[in-house]
């Protein structure tokens, strides 16, 4: 058995999210949470929410005993871009792309991941 958790459209690019998800992938749920709450990037507090959200689905609606849940699988995809115009010398403009990201964590008993 195997609890999820997503965080939708948070609005930072997802190569930036992935460096910090890819630190955490297949580690024992504590030492995740060190992992992230040491880490310098911005992104860090949002993925440490959304593994704290799976922990608490993994107790809550099965049951697991927290102590022995594993990171299984943690992944970043791509949100919608946001389109916006900067002006530019001789009246032609460039595109500015601001990107959000989907951050999904799954957590497992040890035996299972």
């Amino acid at each position: 058995m195997e609890a999820k958790a997503v965080a939708k459209y948070v609005r930072v690019s997802p190569r930036k999210a992935r460096m910090v998800v890819d630190l955490i992938r297949g580690k024992k749920v504590e030492s995740a949470r060190e992992i992230l709450r040491f880490s310098d990037r911005a992104v860090a507090e949002v993925v440490e929410k959304v593994l704290n959200s799976a922990v608490a689905n993994a107790e809550h609606n099965h049951h697991m005993s927290t102590r022995n849940l594993v990171v299984k699988a943690t992944y970043v995809d791509e949100g919608p871009t946001l389109k916006r115009i900067r002006p530019r010398a001789k009246g032609s403009a460039s595109r500015i792309r601001k990107r959000s990201s989907h951050i999904t964590v799954i957590v497992a008993p040890r035996e299972e991941a």
